[in-house]
Parts: structure tokens; C-alpha cells; sequence
């Protein structure tokens, strides 16, 4: 049942989306539109737009709902086994689970970590050149690698 109500749901979203569906439901707003007069802009003439729109509006908030929160945790699952697999630190896994406050914190802690490594790099390519080398070499690039990790708690 949630095999098919996914697929349905996607279906529908995919549809929902597409520019034909935009040119289908202008065409119906023109039609009613333009049928006004021929009914008197009477309150049954009303009440047709107002009761499809509200249904179709009802229904749609709950698919579009239902696709964006697979779509956010599948998103999700994708990035923790990309942080997981790689030298990223895991405290960065379920973050999305934080309140704003925290998210704010960590982000914060990131900046910060940016900054340190900029500055360690700075002073890496400033001594570089002091000493006549234009580059940087690898061993100092791991240092300033390093240098970002102890900056936000890592090893």
C-alpha cells in the first residue's frame, strides 16, 4: 500500500508540475471566466470554481506533502552516507533533526572553522613566498586540512 500510494503520489506531483497542467488549469479559469455572464455571474457559477479549487487544493497539499518528505529523506540519507563514507565528521549526521538554535551553533562552529582555515593557509602561502616558493605543497595542505578539523572538534 505505501509501494503504491509513493508511486501514485509522485505521479501526481510530476503531472502537477508540468506545464501542460498550468495551460489545462488557465484554459479551465478562462472558460469559467468567460461562461460568467452566460449564467449571470449567478452563486451556482461560483460556487463550481470555488468547489473544485478547494478540493483540488485540499488533496494536493496532502500528495505534494507526501513527495516532499520522501524527496527530504531520501536527500537526507543520501548526505549521512556521504559524510559517513568520507573524513567528514558524523556529529554533521541528522543535523535536519536540530532546532533552529542549534543549527545556528553548528553553523556558527563552521564559520568560525572556514575563518581558521583561511588564515591558516594565509600564513602557509604568505611564508611560501617570503621564502621565494610559489606554491603550496601537499604537506602543508594537509596541515591546513588538519588545522579545519581541530577547529571543529575533530582529531
Amino acid at each position: 500500500m505505501d509501494r503504491l500510494f509513493a508511486s501514485f503520489a509522485n505521479h501526481v506531483a510530476r503531472i502537477a508540475g508540468s506545464p501542460t497542467t498550468f495551460l489545462l488549469c488557465v484554459a479551465v479559469v478562462v472558460v469559467w471566466a468567460a461562461t460568467g455572464p452566460m449564467f449571470g455571474f449567478s452563486e451556482t457559477w461560483q460556487l463550481i470554481i470555488n468547489t473544485g479549487t478547494t478540493i483540488v487544493t485540499f488533496l494536493m497539499v496532502f500528495l505534494i506533502q507526501n513527495t516532499q518528505n520522501r524527496d527530504g529523506l531520501a536527500l537526507q540519507t543520501k548526505l549521512d552516507e556521504l559524510i559517513r563514507s568520507s573524513d567528514a565528521q558524523d556529529e554533521f549526521m541528522g543535523i535536519e533533526k536540530l532546532t533552529d538554535k542549534e543549527l545556528v551553533v553548528l553553523h556558527q562552529k563552521c564559520e568560525a572553522a572556514a575563518r581558521q582555515s583561511q588564515a591558516t593557509l594565509d600564513r602557509a602561502l604568505a611564508e611560501r613566498r617570503r621564502r621565494g616558493h610559489a606554491g603550496v605543497p601537499e604537506v602543508e595542505r594537509e596541515e591546513v586540512a588538519d588545522g579545519r578539523n581541530r577547529g571543529m572538534g575533530g582529531p
